[in-house]
């Protein structure tokens, strides 16, 4: 989940997951990823965005998790963080989708949605999150990511989103929208 995530940022996930199957099929423990030079995780997981960058992350991970947790994945936002290559947004989604922990994962979509909704008023995905922690009841946490990224890619999108369509529209303040459809 860790490896995946890494290489699914900034990169659709119609890429991202030939790219990770195609790794995994060679290398799915860090022992085994540390063995691949770092030009075959890029054939591998090319075209990832930023391959180059994230063949070297990945490798510099593995050999943190081995040296520091003992090959295995921590289980906790806090150690996550202490891995080099990875922010709020990934370590909380390797707890949520791997482990099943509440955490929330605070994309673009996530982020823009909730301001433009008026649910909070933050300028940065990492004040989203902290602003969601405090308002959202757990329980929806985890689910929260999956919900709002489908509608932010169909719906309420970036520019010009569909209003007269979303079924939420009565409830939205449209914060910051100028032009909708």
């Amino acid at each position: 989940m860790l490896v995946a995530c890494i290489l699914s940022l900034r990169t659709q996930d119609t890429t991202t997951g030939p790219a990770a199957a195609r790794l995994f099929a060679l290398a799915d423990t860090p022992a085994a990823m540390l063995r691949l030079p770092a030009r075959q995780i890029e054939t591998l997981i090319y075209p990832v965005g930023f391959y180059r960058t994230k063949a070297r992350v990945i490798l510099g991970l593995c050999r943190d998790l081995l040296e520091r947790f003992g090959g295995r994945v921590p289980d906790d936002i806090d150690a996550l963080l202490t891995l080099k290559g990875v922010g709020r947004k990934t370590a909380n989604l390797v707890v949520t989708m791997g482990f099943n922990k509440p955490g929330i994962c605070v994309d673009t979509h996530v982020h823009r949605i909730s301001n433009r909704l008026g649910y909070v008023r933050t300028r940065h995905p990492e004040q989203t999150e902290m602003a969601l922690r405090g308002r959202l009841p757990r329980r929806f946490w985890i689910g929260y990511n999956d919900l709002l990224v489908a509608f932010g890619q169909n719906v309420c999108t970036p520019l010009s989103p569909r209003c007269s369509t979303c079924p939420v529209s009565a409830l939205c303040r449209r914060v910051g929208v100028t032009t909708s459809r």
